[in-house]
């Protein structure tokens, strides 16, 4: 899967975060496709509690180890 995300606190403003079917994952700056539109979400990311609005799935809180703050937008492509 791919994680098209556009916002604060990524290394990039607009990043591809690919995912490969045993679990690793990297980043590229800008938009890489194919794009093939699975779902949009919002993610904001404040102190340790993440925040994730997805049309697909609802609204999820997950903790996080570290410490951020992040306010991302993105679409998530097979």
């Amino acid at each position: 899967m791919k994680y098209i995300e556009f916002g604060l606190g990524n290394t990039w403003l607009i990043r591809t975060e690919t995912e490969l079917e045993d679990g690793t994952e990297y980043e590229e700056k800008g938009i890489k496709g194919p794009v093939k539109i699975h779902s949009f979400y919002m993610r904001l990311w404040i102190g340790n509690t993440v925040f994730i609005f997805d049309l697909r799935e609802g609204i999820k809180r997950v903790k996080k180890s570290r410490k951020e703050f992040k306010f991302i937008l993105g679409l998530i492509s097979y």
